[in-house]
């Protein structure tokens, strides 16, 4: 997910503080790829489950992580780089300016029902078609489960601009992008947006 709001146009690194008892779980080291657009048929499929924890599994996330960073990312899941993997990276901040950051494979997201459901009608932007900011309502309030890159279970939740990050990138693993929740006129506006700023998204960015 992107960073950047329609607010916000010139972007800039975090200095949001990172939760005081959370060690950095992202692998580093990795290669920046180039990010796949909205279009691509493993945009729009559900993903395979990840069932090996090896190795190759570490490294396909440092890349992600890499390439999330370099495109000044909050989330990115495997098929924005064109792999059909059901894994997303995050780092983020929650409704409380807190960063959190994170692996998650095969996710399962849990949202407010009921009297507890709120709506946050808030502006959400896409690496993978990029350069566009609308209002796209989502609960304000997020879990998500799944495993980590060993194997074992993990759980995260947030609110604000987290809880939207956990949402959007396990639509993509689901093979939703957010473009999809979109009512005509608003995916009209977004895609306008995204056209415009075309040139400073060429192919092969962020690479």
């Amino acid at each position: 997910m992107d960073r950047m709001t329609s607010a916000s146009p010139d972007p800039a690194p975090s200095t949001a503080p990172a939760s005081p008892d959370q060690e950095d779980v992202l692998p580093r080291g990795g290669t920046v790829r180039p990010i796949t657009r909205w279009g691509d048929p493993v945009m729009h499929r559900v993903l395979e489950p990840v069932t090996e924890f090896d190795d190759a599994l570490r490294e396909l996330a440092a890349d992600m992580v890499a390439t999330m960073y370099a495109a000044d990312g909050v989330g990115l899941a495997a098929s924005q780089i064109g792999v059909d993997r059901s894994i997303f990276v995050f780092d983020c901040p929650d409704d409380d300016g807190v960063m959190l950051k994170g692996v998650v494979c095969n996710p399962v997201v849990h949202l407010p029902e009921g009297k507890d459901r709120r709506l946050d009608d808030g502006d959400e932007g896409c690496l993978s078609f990029p350069g566009a900011f609308v209002p796209c309502a989502r609960p304000d309030y997020a879990e998500v489960e799944g495993q980590g890159l060993d194997g074992s279970t993990v759980r995260y939740a947030g609110t604000g601009l987290l809880a939207r990050c956990l949402q959007h990138e396990t639509d993509h693993c689901k093979g939703t992008v957010f473009g999809d929740r979109l009512p005509r006129r608003s995916y009209k506006k977004l895609a306008k947006q995204h056209d415009a700023a075309a040139e400073e998204f060429p192919p092969g960015w962020p690479a």
